[in-house]
C-alpha cells in the first residue's frame, strides 16, 4: 500500500518537472500564461478545494458530529458558485485589463500599497498555517496506512510538494491536478459502497452510535454552523489562492464555467467524507484521535486493492491543495511584498527564480508549523478565519461600488481582525437570539459595518 504511494508521488514530481520547463516567465509561474479553459480552471480548483480539510478534517468532524458536518464543505460549495457568477468574472476583467497576477496587484491598484501590503503579510502568515494543515492530513495517511510517525510524514509530504511546484509554479500544478483529480473522485467513490456496507447503513450506524444528533443536519448546532457559514463562504470566493487561478482564465466564459463546475462538485462531494467519518464512527469507535477517520476506515473497512486507491486519492487530495497553497505564498512574499516594496525593478527572470527558491523555503517552514500544531481544523480555522475578516468586505465593496475607499478598507481589516484576536483570546461569543457567534462572525460582521459606515463619509468616488 505505502509503495502505491509512494510511486504515485513520484510520477507527481516526474510531471511536475516535465512541465516546469516550459515555465520561462513569471507570467507562466503565477497565470500560467492566462490559458486556462473551462476545464482546466476546474481541475484546478476542485484540486485545491477538496484538501485535508474537506477530507480528514470533515470526516474527522463526521466521525464526532455525524451528518451535520457536511456544513463545512457545503458552504466552501455556495462560496464557489459566489466566485463563479459574481466575483471572479467581474475581478478577471480587471486582471485581464491591467496584467495582475495576484490578488494583491488589485488591492494596489483599488486602494494602496500600503492597504495591499498588510493584507500580503497577514495572508503569508495565515496561508503557512492552511500549509502546515495540507502537511497533516498527509501525515496521518502515511502513518495508517505504513505506521510512518508524523514528522517523517509531514517531511515526505512537503518534500512531494515543494519539487513539483517548485519546477514551474502554476503551468505545473495544473497539469499535475488533472491527475490528482482522477485519483480523487476515483478513490473516494470507491470507498463509499465498501464503508457503507461494513457499517450496515444507517441502521447499523444508528445502533452502533449513541448520540441523538448523529443524523441531525443541524446537530453541530445554530452556533457552530453559523460560524462555518460565515467564515467560509467569504474565504472561497475571496481566496488569493482561487483568484489567482482565475486569473489564468482564457477568457470570461471559461470563469463562470469551469468555476461554477468546482462549486457543484463539492456540494456534492460534501456527502462522501460525512458518511465514511460516519461509517468509522459506527465500527471503530476507539481511535486514539478523530483525524485518523477516513484513513483507518479506508485501511480497515476495505479490501486492499480499493484501500489502496482510496488511500492514494486521499493523498491525493491533501497534495493538490498544499501546492495550492504555496502558490498563494510565493505570490504573497515575492510578488506582492519582494518585488512591490523592496526591488521594484526586479527582472522577470529573476523574479521567476526568486519564486521558486521562496517555495523551497516555505516548504520548510511548514513543516516547522505542523509539527507544532494539534489538528487540521485548528490550522485551516486560522487561515479561514484571518482571510474572511480582513479581505471580505475590502473585496465586495471595492468591486461593486467606487465610493470604497483606503481608509474604509484599512479600518474594516484592522479593527475586524482585532476584534476576532481579542474574541479568540478572551475566549468570548457574542448572544444574539439565543445564538452564540464566535470570534470570526464577529470580526467579518464588524469588518463589513465598518467598510459600509466609511461610504457615508465619501462625497466623491474613489479612484
Amino acid at each position: 500500500m505505502l509503495s502505491f504511494i509512494f510511486v504515485y508521488a513520484a510520477i507527481l514530481v516526474a510531471i511536475g518537472a516535465i512541465i516546469g520547463r516550459k515555465a520561462k516567465s513569471a507570467s507562466d509561474f503565477f497565470v500560467a500564461g492566462r490559458k486556462f479553459g473551462a476545464g482546466l480552471l476546474f481541475t484546478s480548483l476542485i484540486a485545491a478545494n477538496l484538501g485535508a480539510g474537506s477530507t480528514v478534517g470533515v470526516s474527522a468532524l463526521a466521525y464526532t458530529h455525524g451528518v451535520s458536518a457536511w456544513w463545512w464543505i457545503g458552504s466552501a460549495g455556495i462560496g464557489s458558485l459566489i466566485l463563479a457568477y459574481i466575483v471572479g468574472p467581474k475581478i478577471w476583467r480587471v486582471a485581464r485589463e491591467n496584467n495582475y497576477y495576484t490578488l494583491s496587484d488589485y488591492l494596489d491598484a483599488r486602494y494602496s500599497r500600503a492597504f495591499s501590503g498588510i493584507i500580503a503579510v497577514m495572508m503569508s502568515v495565515g496561508t503557512l498555517a492552511l500549509f502546515a494543515g495540507q502537511l497533516l492530513g498527509i501525515a496521518w495517511i502515511l502513518d495508517v496506512a505504513a505506521g510512518i510517525p508524523k514528522v517523517q510524514g509531514v517531511i515526505i509530504g512537503a518534500v512531494v510538494t515543494t519539487l513539483y511546484f517548485a519546477a514551474g509554479g502554476l503551468l505545473s500544478s495544473a497539469v499535475v491536478n488533472i491527475v490528482e483529480v482522477a485519483v480523487i473522485l476515483a478513490g473516494f467513490i470507491i470507498a463509499v459502497p465498501f464503508v457503507w456496507t461494513y457499517a450496515g447503513g444507517a441502521e447499523g450506524i444508528k445502533s452502533a452510535v449513541s448520540s441523538p444528533t448523529y443524523f441531525d443536519a443541524f446537530g453541530m448546532g445554530a452556533s457552530t454552523i453559523i460560524g462555518y457559514i460565515v467564515m467560509l463562504v467569504p474565504s472561497f470566493f475571496i481566496s488569493p489562492g482561487l483568484i489567482g487561478k482565475v486569473f489564468a482564465a482564457k477568457d470570461e466564459r471559461s470563469v463562470k464555467v469551469g468555476t461554477a463546475l468546482n462549486g457543484l462538485v463539492q456540494l456534492v462531494f460534501a456527502v462522501i467524507p460525512v458518511i465514511i467519518g460516519m461509517s468509522a464512527g459506527a465500527c471503530l469507535p476507539g481511535l486514539s484521535r478523530a483525524d485518523l477517520a477516513l484513513p483507518s476506515a479506508m485501511k480497515e473497512m476495505m479490501p486492499f486493492f480499493a484501500a489502496s486507491l482510496a488511500l492514494a486519492g486521499i493523498f491525493a487530495a491533501e497534495v493538490s491543495t498544499a501546492d495550492t497553497v504555496l502558490y498563494m505564498l510565493a505570490g504573497s512574499l515575492t510578488n506582492d511584498i519582494y518585488k512591490r516594496f523592496m526591488n521594484p525593478g526586479v527582472s522577470d527572470k529573476s523574479l521567476l527564480r526568486l519564486s521558486r527558491i521562496v517555495t523551497v523555503v516555505c516548504g520548510v517552514l511548514g513543516v516547522i508549523l505542523a509539527l507544532r500544531l494539534e489538528s487540521i481544523i485548528s490550522a485551516l480555522t486560522i487561515f479561514y478565519s484571518l482571510m474572511s475578516v480582513s479581505l471580505s468586505a475590502p473585496l465586495v465593496f471595492g468591486l461593486f461600488t467606487r465610493r470604497a475607499d483606503n481608509y474604509g478598507a484599512v479600518m474594516s481589516a484592522v479593527l475586524g481582525a482585532g476584534l476576532t484576536v481579542y474574541m479568540t483570546f478572551a475566549g468570548m461569543t457574542w448572544n444574539v437570539m439565543g445564538v452564540k457567534l464566535n470570534a470570526s462572525t464577529c470580526g467579518i460582521l464588524l469588518s463589513f459595518a465598518v467598510m459600509a459606515l466609511s461610504l457615508v463619509r465619501r462625497n466623491s468616488p474613489a479612484r
